[in-house]
């Protein structure tokens, strides 16, 4: 007979209170969550959750397939006009119309440095009848005061980017399911997958939901958002495998308790953890993209922001109770389920 199983077998109460939780606390939730003795049944309302998940990825495939992802010219293809020492005040709008002019509609045209410079991309210009890269500079510049230089773009760049991201991701996810399943077993590998995909749905269906641009920073963002999340996932895998070391079959608790107060143990961790990541790419969000001008790192900013966010949310809502949901469909742990379910009926 192991250890584990004496002990269960002397004192089984003690094990299972311990374990689940199961003992009465007057403090307040938040008391308890700062403290790490929250009692949230995250897993008993799983269905709960599971139809705010649906509801969410729903929209995120809806804006897909309705609206499309909007990429930069990276992309697709264009010209970049990049203005730089203005002598004169103008505006975003006062620029649009400027390129209206020439029969450039879908412009994007962001002001930089203070007021003194801009960067614009729009289609390529060579495909508009009678329209000249350096007539539209000149008209830029005469609106300005300042200097244009002009870049065009070819679709490949991007294309080459994106396929190296695909075959990134692949190798990526095929290392994570390698991994979780030796370091821990299938099932977790399984709802770590689920749960990185459903991250990314998440953060492409807002870009399309809302229109923001794609870019190659974009994709180097979502790249980063698996990795962090994955983190998260794992954390939350080896508590709830430690914790659930120590069932046994005549253990009076089911794995979904177990697993539940193991996400109540790292509830605050992953809370807290998401907060101070979060507040730095906030930061460079706001602070630097926005209010310093430096557009080119609102891209990876946003992403970030967005992913980190759903990240810690699939992390605790999706992966688990998926893990949950899994294991109970073994024999051993369906028995105990019953057995627990009958014990508090």
């Amino acid at each position: 007979m192991s250890n584990d199983k004496t002990n269960v077998d002397t004192a089984p109460e003690e094990f299972d209170a311990a374990t689940t939780g199961r003992r009465e606390d007057t403090d307040s939730p938040l008391a308890r969550l700062l403290t790490g003795r929250s009692n949230a049944d995250i897993v008993g309302s799983s269905r709960r959750w599971l139809i705010v998940t649906a509801v969410v990825l729903g929209i995120s495939l809806a804006a897909l397939a309705v609206r499309g992802l909007n990429f930069s010219i990276e992309f697709t293809g264009g010209s970049s006009f990049v203005e730089e020492g203005a002598t004169q005040t103008f505006t975003a709008a006062e620029l649009e119309e400027t390129l209206v002019e020439f029969g450039i509609t879908d412009a994007i045209v962001q002001i930089v440095d203070d007021g003194t410079g801009a960067q614009i991309s729009t289609p390529a210009i060579s495909d508009i009848e009678g329209v000249d890269d350096l007539e539209v500079a000149a008209a830029i510049e005469e609106q300005t005061g300042g200097d244009v230089s002009v870049s065009t773009i070819g679709p490949r760049w991007g294309e080459a980017v994106t396929g190296q991201a695909i075959r990134g991701l692949i190798v990526f996810l095929l290392l994570v399911i390698t991994y979780i399943t030796f370091r821990f077993e299938w099932r977790m590998a399984v709802s770590a997958v689920v749960t990185l995909a459903h991250d990314v749905l998440v953060t492409i269906g807002l870009y399309a939901l809302v229109g923001f641009t794609v870019s190659p920073s974009t994709v180097i963002a979502i790249l980063t958002i698996l990795g962090y999340s994955l983190y998260d996932t794992v954390v939350v895998f080896d508590r709830i495998t430690e914790d659930a070391s120590k069932l046994t079959s005549v253990s009076t608790v089911s794995y979904g308790e177990v697993a539940n107060t193991a996400l109540n143990q790292v509830l605050v961790r992953s809370v807290s953890t998401s907060i101070t990541s979060v507040l730095p790419v906030a930061s460079l969000l706001v602070i630097g993209a926005n209010l310093l001008g430096a557009a080119t790192l609102s891209d990876l900013a946003l992403a970030l922001f967005i992913g980190m966010t759903v990240g810690t949310y699939s992390s605790i809502i999706i992966a688990a109770p998926l893990l949950v949901w899994l294991k109970e469909k073994d024999p051993k742990f369906a028995e105990l389920k019953e057995r627990a379910a009958a014990g508090s009926a």
